[in-house]
């Protein structure tokens, strides 16, 4: 018996030696960071939902090629369509959350989906990224800790920078506002308010649209007889594209200075010919000389995507750009927390110190007051000649 019990005992040792290694680092290193991804991946923003997709993934593939992070644990995208519906990307958003588990949640296109998904990133201490959606409130949500961060363009600081081009290139002095009506165009109808306040300007008429008309000639005859010599726009690829064909049906040439709404898709298909015509924001372009992570990032482009051949084939850019810069900085804050403990990686954020990243070399983009860190020195203007997105010609 007591050698019986002898043999019993290593054999029972051995077994938990075998269990302990390959629950140990081992295993560990094994599993996977997922990063979650709730976006239009389907519908007429599909394509921008694609191109944030891409973005994501060049990151990702880059930074598992380098080992990974936390002792070797490669990233994982998880994706969800939300077709641009608030209660779909909630469902989705709950999922990812819950039971996927992932690390960090990035939001998609719409602002409306986003502003619906903050809260429950805030609650459930999950840092949420925003690659796309440039409603003021998303980030500056009023919650204290607060998850959500962004690498886009925010509708304040766009706002401002819309008037600026309008006066610029239009001679702009009696400009008005076209805005879909949801609480994108909310956003914006305040911030370019005081935009033009802040110059002792107002705007010559302020008119809203719901995102599924089909002519928006009323609101649009009303703005040219209070005299708009500028139409500011807000609205994405639909939307916009309606706002383009009821202006040819009524003949009357404006110009129009555009959120970067109409870059999101068919924009070219819907509005018909006079597309060419919008002048709207971006944040990146893959045309002229680029830096060396841009050439970098172009080219493992073309290498993972057949249909990339270059930088007119990378549309829309900034849905790229956004997501490349905004994976890379999650990766740094997960590094820095060394953890993917919600509330740490939150921490992790703060500490970023440089980084060379794609729209441009960032240096501390986040503080516990600023959650934004792309500012108004980071766009530039853009317009589509022969479908394709093309900086606007100086």
């Amino acid at each position: 018996m007591p050698l019986l019990r002898r043999s019993l005992l290593s054999l029972a040792v051995t077994s938990l030696t075998a269990l302990a290694t390959l629950s140990g680092p081992q295993a560990f290193a094994q599993e996977t960071i997922k990063i979650g991804l709730v976006t239009a991946l389907s519908g007429q923003s599909a394509r921008a939902g694609e191109a944030i997709t891409r973005g994501m993934a060049v990151a990702i593939d880059e930074i598992n090629a380098k080992g990974g992070l936390l002792g070797g644990r490669k990233l994982e995208l998880v994706r969800r369509d939300d077709e641009g519906n608030p209660a779909k990307g909630v469902v989705a958003a709950r999922e990812l959350i819950y039971k996927e588990k992932v690390a960090v949640l990035f939001g998609g296109l719409d602002t409306p989906v986003s502003m619906a998904i903050v809260p429950i990133a805030n609650q459930e201490k999950v840092p949420f990224m925003g690659p796309w959606a440039a409603g003021t409130p998303i980030t500056k949500n009023g919650a204290n800790p607060n998850f959500a961060f962004r690498v886009s363009a925010v509708d304040e600081i766009v706002n401002k920078a819309m008037l600026q081009y309008a006066q610029k290139t239009f001679k702009a002095a009696k400009p008005a506002m076209i805005l879909v009506d949801n609480p994108w165009g909310e956003s914006n109808e305040k911030g370019l308010v005081a935009a033009l306040a802040a110059k002792n300007m107002q705007a010559a008429g302020i008119e809203k649209f719901d995102g599924n008309a089909v002519d928006v000639v009323p609101q649009l005859t009303k703005l040219k007889a209070a005299g708009a010599d500028t139409l500011f726009l807000v609205g994405n690829v639909g939307p916009s594209a309606q706002v383009v064909k009821s202006l040819d049906r009524m003949g009357w040439k404006v110009p129009v200075v555009s959120h970067w709404g109409p870059a999101g898709g068919r924009f070219t298909e819907l509005a018909g010919p006079n597309a060419k015509s919008v002048h709207f924001v971006q944040t990146y372009s893959f045309f002229g000389k680029q830096t060396p992570v841009g050439e970098k990032v172009l080219a493992a482009l073309k290498a993972k995507y057949p249909d990339i051949k270059g930088p007119d084939d990378v549309t829309p850019a900034v849905g790229v750009a956004n997501a490349y810069d905004a994976v890379q900085l999650s990766a740094l804050a997960i590094a820095q927390a060394g953890s993917t403990q919600g509330d740490a990686v939150r921490q992790g954020f703060y500490k970023i110190g440089r980084y060379e990243g794609l729209i441009k070399t960032y240096d501390k983009p986040f503080t516990d007051q600023v959650h934004d860190a792309v500012t108004e020195n980071d766009y530039v203007w853009a317009q589509f000649i022969d479908n394709k997105i093309l900086p606007v010609a100086p």
